[in-house]
């Protein structure tokens, strides 16, 4: 009778796990339909020009890259502005965030267009999921104490921008973005996801190991729980502009161009 239960509770833990295995995200060794569409979108403290040494590389490739000028005002208005741009692709679309963004693509990503997600040092909650208070479960990254608002509109300040935003960049191109970066409102900090495109379309990972902007444990978590093909950048927050060569093989992959 002993060995009956025992029995039964492994294939009870068995059960509960490949459970949680399939309601979990599609990763890399689902095939992929080839993509010749990519969209991407910027997050806090940046705006579309961030992913311009990326842009260079996907074009040569023949991709078609459209680069969202996220509103950075409501989650809702930010969902929207991408949804607006993904509705003009005309097939299957890689939808790419950073940062916050990541909230975008998880929202956005049900899009009928999107075949694939790619995540660069992004934020990936769950359907409903309060992304502030699983980021207080890891330490604190350093950026967050530079945030600084005038009213209702926040930025980094640019101490913390060189230091702990773009802090493998040379000093004149950091302070260059800098100059550009686009302030958010408090509001958009406020919005919660209502589904999670994670949990039904393949997905990638950029995790950047030297990250101060979001703790890089935190990024592995949940890069992880969405089952994404993980790589690991040695790169700031902004990997896309130090190290646009990883970044952009990462969203060829996505496309199934290459393997």
């Amino acid at each position: 009778m002993m060995m009956n239960r025992r029995a039964f509770s492994t294939a009870l833990l068995a059960g509960a796990a490949a459970s949680l295995i399939s309601t979990g995200g599609m990763a890399a060794n689902t095939t992929l339909p080839k993509a010749r569409n990519v969209v991407l979108v910027h997050g806090l403290f940046a705006d579309g020009s961030c992913w311009t040494e990326v842009i260079a590389r996907l074009q040569a490739a023949g991709l078609n890259v459209t680069s969202v000028q996220n509103p950075l005002t409501t989650l809702p208005e930010a969902v929207a502005s991408a949804e607006r741009v993904l509705a003009r692709q005309d097939g299957p679309t890689v939808l790419v965030g950073h940062s916050f963004s990541g909230m975008i693509v998880t929202e956005a990503g049900v899009h009928p267009n999107v075949s694939a997600l790619v995540y660069v040092a992004a934020r990936a909650p769950d359907a409903g999921e309060d992304y502030a208070a699983l980021a207080k479960t890891f330490p604190t990254p350093p950026a967050s104490a530079g945030i600084v608002f005038d009213g209702d509109e926040g930025r980094l300040s640019e101490e913390a921008f060189l230091r702990d935003f773009a802090g493998d960049l040379p000093k004149e191109k950091a302070k260059v973005l800098y100059a550009v970066q686009e302030p958010f409102h408090k509001a958009l900090l406020t919005g919660k996801t209502t589904q999670a495109a994670w949990r039904s379309k393949p997905s990638y990972y950029a995790v950047s190991t030297e990250d101060r902007t979001i703790n890089p444990d935190l990024e592995r978590f949940m890069a992880k729980r969405m089952g994404a093909k993980t790589i690991e950048v040695k790169a700031s927050h902004l990997s896309m502009i130090s190290q646009p060569e990883e970044i952009t093989q990462l969203i060829l992959q996505a496309t199934g161009q290459q393997p």
